[in-house]
């Protein structure tokens, strides 16, 4: 197979991102089985042993524009693995063997004498067209034996979403779990004094580099949220004092009104194929949930209650919403089909659920729970069992799933003189990680893998 570019345009596919170069025989090592059994994680339990890994720094070939771009690759891939909680990254300083070659096996033994249980080994080097082309190769120290390898182009300046696909390369070969690092979160960025505040749409990639804003913050801007099948975003602008629902394309930077809402508290949802939005919008004193063919914009009532029905969220397939509602007498976690008709309550615990969110696997609800005065993030089977509180505080809100449905991110409020913070922590409740932001941060949205 010949060699394709990795193009800076998001907009590319993935597949094309993702090639083997024209020594695919010897780069591409299969996964023994031997090698499953030892180096495989199942990232569902509560405790989990990291895995040992190397990394020893990228080898840069002569041409390549920056000597050091080969280590600062191996940094961003280094510290997504770390983040995740599943890898242990060795020291450098206490490598044995010191890289040479990538096209030539490691020597084992001196990797088992650190105990790693894997090895990367890459080189950078600079096409005839100035591209910047990155080679890797993931060993299994135990087995002795590859396990992948990877050819991939791009130009200089798009580095880090190249060591981003690498770190989803060696996540998803150890884990047997889809990568999410090659991915963005849109969010609402905060600064100025805590009742005057200034909020602007903004965006960065999932590890918190390359913040850009969308918006200027000229008018209010709530709730974003990503579709899982583009680079699309809905969100809420309270411009002239009225809510109306934008829709925007990242890639593009077309917006266009998708309607006035003047009852609406949350920007809608999408489902899955993107074609549709769910939404909830007061009448009267009651709230009901809507869903809006963006083709048409064709909108159909979902319920009709006398209570408060908000928050909806659909199921992966489609075929079921989950929501929050009052009309048991405070809110809970609602189910019901993807047209309407009966809802059956999921939530039972103490206090009260809001928020609820479909896992993009659709094994899991995320929701926030309020009970004595503290706010908490937990998840549930769509049948209501298996409650699992992940992380509490003072104010703990806003879940959004990974697309790998198996990491959360979600914000947090001290209150006081502070502001919203971005935070991380995987399904297990392990592993809290703050994201750090330019200002204060809120309402993320977690995008689907660039294509």
């Amino acid at each position: 197979m010949s060699e394709r570019q990795l193009s800076p345009s998001p907009s590319l596919s993935r597949r094309r991102l993702l090639t083997l170069g024209a020594a695919a025989g010897a780069l591409a090592g299969l996964w023994p089985r031997d090698a499953v059994a030892q180096l495989k994680l199942d990232v569902t339990q509560g405790t989990i042993r990291p895995i040992p890994i190397a990394l020893p720094d990228f080898l840069t070939a002569p041409g390549v524009p920056d000597p050091a771009m080969g280590r600062n690759i191996t940094q961003i891939i280094t510290a997504n693995l770390r983040r995740s909680g599943l890898f242990a990254p060795i020291d450098q300083a206490t490598y044995v063997e010191r890289i040479a070659d990538v096209n030539r096996p490691p020597r084992f033994a001196d990797w088992r004498q650190i105990n790693a249980d894997a090895v990367v080994t890459g080189r950078l080097e600079r096409q005839g067209n100035g591209n910047l082309q990155a080679q890797f190769r993931l060993w299994d120290v135990v087995a002795g034996q590859q396990i992948a390898g990877q050819q991939s182009s791009t130009t200089p300046d798009n580095y880090r979403r190249l060591a981003h696909i690498i770190s989803d390369q060696i996540y998803h070969r150890l884990t047997g779990e889809t990568g999410y690092f090659d991915t963005r979160i849109v969010f609402i960025d905060e600064s100025g004094a805590r009742n005057q505040r200034t909020k602007r749409l903004a965006l960065m990639d999932q590890d918190g580099a390359n913040v850009r804003y969308l918006t200027r913050g000229d008018d209010l801007v709530l709730t974003p949220r990503f579709s899982p099948s583009s680079q699309e975003i809905t969100y809420m602008s309270y411009g002239q004092g009225h809510p109306r629902v934008f829709l925007l394309n990242i890639e593009t930077g077309q917006r266009e009104v998708v309607g006035n809402f003047p009852g609406m508290s949350f920007a809608p949802r999408f489902s899955n194929d993107g074609q549709r939005i769910i939404m909830s919008l007061q009448q009267g004193g009651n709230s009901n949930i809507f869903v809006m063919d963006l083709r048409s914009r064709a909108t159909m009532k979902l319920t009709d209650t006398a209570a408060i029905d908000t928050s909806p969220s659909y199921s992966p397939d489609g075929a079921r919403i989950s929501f929050e509602s009052d009309r048991g007498g405070r809110q809970q976690i609602y189910v019901m089909a993807g047209n309407g008709g009966q809802a059956n309550r999921i939530s039972f615990g103490e206090g009260s659920y809001s928020t609820p969110v479909w896992s993009p696997r659709g094994d899991y609800i995320a929701f926030t729970k309020q009970a004595q005065g503290r706010f908490s993030i937990g998840i549930m089977r769509p049948d209501g069992s298996g409650e699992r509180i992940l992380t509490d505080g003072f104010h703990n809100e806003g879940p959004t799933w990974a697309p790998n449905g198996r990491v959360l991110m979600f914000f947090r409020d001290p209150g006081g003189n502070s502001g919203p913070q971005l935070f991380t922590v995987d399904i297990t409740g392990r592993n809290e990680q703050r994201i750090a932001t330019p200002a204060f941060g809120s309402d993320p949205a977690w995008s689907p893998l660039l294509r």
